[in-house]
């Protein structure tokens, strides 16, 4: 099993700056790709970005592209989102998850384990 614990959620401005991090523990070695989504009320979880942990290399959803970032740090076995010039439309909660495998890593059907999700919310 996989453990994901989001943290660094709150309430901000139009924008601001939030990182968002997640804490990886258990049978890490298992997983291959970390990925984040994000659920606004009333809709679908939607794809933010992912990071592939043996290349490092990134991909992002249009909305978010040039303004989020994920980096992986091995030794504390943690990931991070970090979130530039938030808008209000980036309001939702925030999950952590972890795929053990490498095919359709854009669909939230490729992720196994889920952290419990940490709250966004951007004031216009």
């Amino acid at each position: 099993q996989v453990q994901l614990v989001e943290s660094g959620g709150g309430l901000v401005q139009a924008g601001a700056s939030l990182r968002l991090s997640c804490v990886v523990s258990g049978r890490t070695a298992s997983t291959y790709v970390m990925g984040w989504f994000r659920q606004a009320p009333g809709k679908d979880r939607e794809f933010v970005g992912f990071i592939k942990k043996s290349s490092g290399t990134t991909s992002y959803a249009d909305s978010v592209k040039g303004r989020f970032t994920i980096s992986i740090d091995t030794a504390r076995s943690a990931v991070y989102l970090q979130m530039n010039s938030l808008k209000p439309e980036d309001t939702a909660v925030y999950y952590c998850a972890a795929s053990d495998v490498v095919l359709n890593i854009f669909s939230r059907n490729a992720y196994k384990y889920w952290g419990q999700g940490t709250q966004v919310t951007v004031s216009s």
